[in-house]
């Protein structure tokens, strides 16, 4: 059975398939440069390819990291250092960064990081307040909520 994974298309349909893969949800640059050299598409031609999404705007590196900081604080509730990091390892510019984490309310930020600290705290069933707070914390830092905001609401939680 022969591997389908990488397939030869020209130019042409690979900036049609391109475009299609676009459209169905927002792409970084990487994701796009990958899915051309699946398609057998490199340097040149794929930059080219690139620029013509870009420029005809199925392609936009701001929408994009918007839509994927506000999705990932919404559906998998991460915080803001978490959504950072995954945003720098797109390769997506400070500029786009910002303003992506920039997008998500404040208000929305602490009422996400609180109801993550209240689910947690009550599945610890640990009995000893300081070991539960350790454990809450390192939740809710795995999710990527920053440690300032965390210990704040956790020095006012007890039993």
């Amino acid at each position: 059975m022969k591997n389908n994974k990488y397939i030869k298309l020209t130019p042409s349909q690979a900036l049609l398939k391109a475009a299609n893969y676009c459209a169905y949800q927002e792409r970084c640059h990487n994701e796009v440069l990958e899915k051309l050299s699946e398609w057998g598409i490199w340097g040149i031609d794929a930059q080219e390819i690139l620029l013509t999404l870009i420029e005809q705007n199925y392609l936009n590196e701001e929408r994009f990291a918007i839509a994927f900081a506000g999705g990932k604080f919404r559906v998998k509730h991460w915080g803001k250092v978490k959504i950072k990091l995954e945003l720098k390892q797109r390769d997506i510019s400070e500029f786009c960064l910002n303003k992506a984490l920039n997008e998500i309310s404040d208000q929305d930020y602490l009422h996400t990081l609180n109801e993550q600290i209240d689910k947690k705290w009550a599945e610890t069933k640990d009995k000893n307040l300081l070991s539960k707070r350790a454990k809450v914390a390192r939740y809710v830092i795995g999710k990527g909520f920053e440690q300032d905001l965390i210990w704040n609401i956790l020095r006012n939680k007890s039993d």
